[in-house]
């Protein structure tokens, strides 16, 4: 038994560090402008990763937000993928300057530590940081001034967050995450709401209805999609040659489903 179990940690162990890798090569032979940025909120320093697209014209900017275990390789390679789409990405790590010897997710000793950094965050700080990074978009260099949010897991989450706080987005697209339960919440937001799914994720799931029927009763644009076959966290998992054939699907699907909500 303990046998087995060794086999498994080694094999999940192998699978994580090769999917690092893979992140770190797109990244590496990416032939975007990428660039670290520091932006002031009220004297807070505030990290971002910056991504440029290959383009002749203006383009319109999205906020990426991170998974729950902060900034990593793979948020940085899905905002190098984004502007491979045509759009200027960018990725505030929310957990910046989080204390005194914490200024950035990699300075957290673990993933696990990481986690326990996000449900740490005020939300009233997290929507500060969020602002902090739309207004920056708004007057981006190349930029033509729309700016739309995108987010993953715990960055859904507070994608649908952000959408009831910032009227000025263009669109909040949603993926794996749960919605506000506040009916007062929901009445605030202005952009249209795209939700995706895994259909093999009922703990997130379970609250699909709930929020669609709030957006409903207060003329709220929300649709979405539910991937069957697809886990939690499909995006990032539904890349490379271990894929699963739903999540995988699912990806494909999603990225052709962001192009046409975001053209």
């Amino acid at each position: 038994m303990k046998k087995l179990f060794l086999f498994y940690a080694a094999f999940f162990l192998a699978a994580v560090l090769y999917a690092q890798d893979r992140d770190l090569e797109r990244l590496e032979n990416s032939p975007r402008h990428h660039e670290w940025i520091n932006m002031d909120q009220d004297g807070r320093n505030i990290r971002g990763f910056l991504v440029y697209p290959e383009k002749s014209d203006n383009a319109k900017s999205i906020i990426v937000i991170h998974e729950n275990r902060g900034l990593t390789d793979w948020v940085r390679s899905m905002a190098d993928q984004l502007a491979e789409m045509g759009y200027i990405a960018l990725a505030p790590d929310l957990l910046s300057d989080f204390d005194d010897s914490k200024k950035s997710t990699r300075d957290f000793a673990s993933q696990d530590d990481a986690r326990e950094g996000i449900y740490a965050l005020d939300n009233r700080q997290v929507m500060k940081d969020l602002d902090t990074a739309f207004e920056y978009l708004k007057t981006v260099d190349g930029g033509n001034g729309e700016v739309s949010v995108i987010g993953f897991c715990w960055g859904g989450s507070q994608t649908f967050n952000y959408a009831t706080h910032q009227s000025g987005i263009s669109e909040a697209l949603v993926f794996y995450g749960t919605g506000p339960k506040d009916i007062e919440q929901i009445a605030r937001i202005e952009a249209p709401v795209y939700g995706f799914y895994g259909g093999n994720d009922q703990r997130v799931n379970a609250t699909i209805e709930n929020s669609a029927e709030m957006m409903e009763e207060k003329g709220k644009t929300f649709e979405y999609e539910i991937y069957e076959e697809a886990g939690h966290a499909y995006m990032r998992s539904g890349e490379g040659p271990e894929a699963s054939e739903g999540n995988r699907v699912a990806r494909e699907k999603s990225l052709e489903r962001i192009k046409a909500i975001l053209e």
